[in-house]
């Protein structure tokens, strides 16, 4: 079965499984796919050792190579094919509130409004959602070096800043994901579950809270 959606972008926090989701998509769609630059960001690994000297220089990193990527995107024929993407241009602002102090955030939230209306918007947002025990165990599980020494108090702290950033957004159809206690990538049957409902999500806000893989 075809996808309508022509833009899906999938969310959610660190270790929740959205590249995951990405790849496995447009596999499956023969889409073209947008991996945000995770390892690519110089000051990545210094900000998990110092999170207040290099919050800034890490957040305007992420937000100009996220925007560069978005504009290659906008001038090429968006919907020649089906495109999935590993994130949402407007969520870089959760990061941003939630690790910059008030004169960073000025200077950054001034950059982000020039910037915000010259992106495209998908017609479908995943937010996959996951417990904290289950996000640090996939975090621990990929093994990247720059995470080895991962705060749990950070990750507590951005899935409440997702939580709230997603209970109010309203910008296009939304499938929210509860994936603890699912594998999509190793179970088939949690995959073809998961995929149904994104096909059939067309509007508003859906949350899926699906059974427990079978095993």
């Amino acid at each position: 079965m075809k996808l309508e959606h022509r833009y899906i972008v999938v969310e959610g926090p660190i270790g929740v499984g959205k590249s995951s989701l990405t790849n496995i998509v447009a596999e499956r769609f023969a889409a073209r796919r947008v991996m945000e630059v995770v390892e690519e960001n110089p000051f990545l690994a210094s900000f998990y050792g110092d999170r207040a000297k290099y919050a800034f220089q890490t957040q305007m990193f992420f937000l100009l190579s996220r925007f560069k990527q978005q504009q290659d995107l906008f001038q090429q024929d968006l919907f020649s094919a089906v495109t999935v993407s590993d994130y949402l241009f407007a969520k870089d602002r959760i990061f941003a509130n939630l690790t910059l102090q008030s004169d960073e955030l000025g200077l950054y939230e001034r950059v982000f409004e020039a910037l915000q209306p010259r992106v495209t918007k998908p017609d479908l947002v995943i937010y996959l959602q996951a417990r904290i025990d289950v996000l640090l165990a996939r975090i621990k599980k990929r093994g990247r070096e720059f995470e080895r020494k991962f705060d749990p108090t950070y990750l507590e702290g951005l899935c409440k800043a997702y939580n709230d950033f997603f209970f109010h957004y309203v910008d296009t159809p939304l499938l929210v994901v509860n994936t603890s206690d699912i594998d999509f990538v190793n179970n088939p049957a949690d995959l073809e579950d998961l995929l149904s409902v994104v096909r059939q999500t067309r509007k508003g806000t859906v949350h899926y809270q699906p059974l427990p893989s079978r095993k």
